[in-house]
């Protein structure tokens, strides 16, 4: 975040004043409202320096950083939006546990994650025909109960072969 002009720096002829309640003062020479926040013993911080005068407000300092940081926090909480949730198998797996392995991965897609469901491979494992390993991942994908759209392709990785897939919206 760039740090606004406050009081001094701000070096333009005419400004704009916003008191403390948001409400529009009007425009002034930017001495004369350098000389209202002081007597309120606040600060002049330029909110918005590209408007045509320039828009400043007369606040305390810190309290104004504190709420642009909380704007900024809350902006970064909503942005992530989904995570990326991994579900493992094995070629041994049973198919129990493949059942329970696609119930964790319905959990995820309904709230909204998008899954990483990949096909473990150990030693030898790695070399046995790629038909053969799709139809294996395509086991657990068949079990998944929640409508989902597939982001990627079954690819083949260094540990195995794996597909990102999330809930159809």
């Amino acid at each position: 975040m760039k740090k606004p002009r406050i009081n001094n720096e701000i070096r333009v002829r005419e400004v704009r004043v916003i008191d403390e309640e948001g409400k529009s003062l009007g425009v002034f020479d930017s001495d004369q409202a350098m000389a209202m926040a002081k007597e309120k013993g606040l600060d002049l911080i330029e909110i918005s320096p590209k408007a045509s005068p320039p828009i400043v407000k007369i606040m305390d300092f810190g309290k104004y950083s504190y709420l642009e940081k909380k704007k900024e926090k809350e902006a970064s909480k909503h942005s992530q939006g989904q995570e990326m949730k991994n579900v493992r198998v094995h070629l041994g797996t049973s198919i129990r546990d493949l059942t329970i392995k696609a119930k964790k991965a319905d959990e995820f897609l309904r709230d909204g994650d998008r899954v990483r469901v990949e096909l473990f491979l150990k030693g030898r494992e790695k070399y046995l025909d790629s038909n053969f390993l799709k139809e294996r991942l395509e086991r657990v994908l068949n079990l998944i109960s929640e409508e989902y759209k597939a982001l990627q392709e079954i690819k083949k990785g260094p540990r195995g072969i794996a597909t990102i897939v999330e809930k159809v919206k």
